[in-house]
């Protein structure tokens, strides 16, 4: 077969992304703190770029046409840079940040920054600190060492005596001395190997001389997990009065005693916008605390103009420096934009919600707000990845809105997180002694309009947390079916 050389024509049609419009759409998904982030990396990057600082004199501001919504429009698809391009009208019309809309601190009423570093003690320094202070032998403290270094973020101890006695070449018996008088450190329930023997040490402490606590914890939890205290009071041959009492006392027992110290700190949300009711309309307000404003720096827009004399190498990477400074700029300000329009269109959409509360969130689709305003369904899904908004009824990420749909009786349509709301509400207004089955919810539901299967039901009682109703009976504590 012979081989040769051949010219085609073809004509082909493919999606080409500018490095400009790389950077729109990185911004536009970027969380806050992830914007912040960037922004600073781009501060110490690039030379061109500055922070105004707020008792500088104000600079001339970013020219563009005002629009129906009171943010400056931006033109994404302008043209980049020429050879024989204005830089002078160029660099004064982004030279500084327009102003938006901000949230302040009080810091009058903050607390002293001295207060604010501490360190939460974990469970494994509390641990070490009482193990310094037991009257223990040098050997036996270092055998509490490898003891709590095996400790789970609950306090159980996940490593076999076997492996520990191996590693430190001690006796089984010698270990299990060691972990007996590691038991006994607070929180009470630590280093115990398993749910069982963690309540049976709790119960030394609170009863040392309940036999009826131990026994029940020792035989007969699976009934208790299940709330058939008839089968304990059975099993046992006491009456419904000591049964009853007995399980108050394992009830109140911490299952998981390490929880409390968790070395996780907690992470605070941050809104990127706030929405606040004046009157009869809601006022939307992009939350720009800690945002730098950004300018292009005096000394080298005096470099481009000619002001100050520069090599001509020096002034191509000023001009290379000055793109990516402008186009920064330019898609923080289209990105503020676009999460104002975005907003704007939820806030129509889903009123109801932000007066009266979850009940009355309706279904949307991202197809919905992107023929609102205009977009990609893409571009409304980048935006409302972890961006959070701070409304009359609280925090929420603004994917919360966006939520399927299920038949009410009439023929609407209901929200399913306002169907999951009602049988939180539902649950939580039951009778401990007697929970109501998915049948009986389903029931409830249907009297409140909305038409769901059982298995429907089944499926958002388990994304909510809530556990089956042969498990919720008597109290909701910590011990094996009942939940905290």
């Amino acid at each position: 077969m012979a081989l040769e050389l051949r010219h085609q024509m073809k004509m082909t049609q493919q999606l080409v992304m500018t490095p400009q419009l790389q950077l729109a759409i990185k911004l536009l998904q970027l969380s806050r703190l992830e914007l912040l982030e960037t922004v600073q990396q781009e501060l110490q990057e690039n030379p061109l770029l500055e922070e105004v600082l707020e008792d500088e004199e104000a600079k001339p501001e970013v020219k563009a046409e005002p629009s129906d919504d009171g943010l400056p429009e931006v033109d994404m698809e302008k043209a980049t840079v020429e050879e024989d391009f204005d830089w002078e009208a160029y660099l004064q019309e982004y030279s500084s940040h327009p102003p938006a809309p901000s949230i302040k601190e009080d810091f009058d009423s903050a607390p002293f920054f001295e207060n604010r570093l501490v360190k939460k003690p974990d469970l494994f320094s509390h641990l070490l600190w009482q193990l310094r202070l037991a009257d223990l032998t040098e050997e036996e403290k270092e055998i509490g060492v490898h003891i709590i270094g095996n400790l789970n973020r609950d306090g159980y101890l996940r490593a076999d005596l076997e492996e520990i006695a191996a590693a430190e070449g001690a006796d089984i018996e010698f270990i299990e001395r060691v972990l007996r008088a590691t038991q006994r450190f607070d929180p009470v329930g630590v280093a115990a190997r398993d749910l069982k023997e963690c309540l049976l040490i709790q119960a030394e402490l609170i009863c040392p001389r309940n036999e009826l606590v131990k026994t029940i914890i020792e035989e007969h939890l699976r009934h208790l997990e299940r709330g058939d205290l008839r089968a304990v009071m059975s099993a046992t041959g006491s009456s419904s009065k000591e049964v009853e009492d007995a399980v108050s006392i394992i009830i109140s027992m911490e299952p998981r005693p390490g929880r409390n110290m968790s070395s996780e700190d907690v992470q605070y949300i941050s809104p990127d916008i706030y929405l606040h009711k004046v009157d009869d309309r809601f006022e939307i307000v992009l939350n720009e605390e800690g945002m730098p404003r950004l300018r292009v720096s005096e000394f080298y827009r005096d470099a481009l103009t000619g002001r100050i004399e520069v090599p001509e190498a020096t002034k191509k990477y000023i001009k290379k420096k000055l793109k990516s400074a402008a186009w920064l700029i330019r898609s923080i300000h289209q990105r503020e934009r676009t999460i104002y329009k975005v907003t704007k269109a939820i806030v129509r959409f889903q009123r109801e919600f932000f007066e009266k509360g979850v009940i009355f969130l309706k279904p949307l689709v991202l197809r919905d707000v992107a023929e609102e305003v205009g977009m990609h369904e893409s571009t409304i899904s980048r935006v409302t990845t972890n961006k959070y908004i701070h409304t009359p009824q609280g925090v929420f990420e603004l994917k919360y809105f966006f939520n399927s749909s299920v038949d009410g009786t009439r023929g609407d349509q209901v929200s399913s997180e306002a169907v999951k709301a009602m049988i939180r509400e539902i649950v939580a207004s039951e009778d401990n002694k007697k929970p109501l089955s998915d049948k009986s919810i389903k029931e409830e539901l249907k009297k409140r309009e909305v038409s769901i299967a059982r298995r429907t039901v089944a499926k958002y009682r388990e994304s909510l947390g809530i556990l089956p109703a042969s498990k919720r009976r008597w109290k909701r504590g910590g011990l094996g079916g009942f939940k905290r």
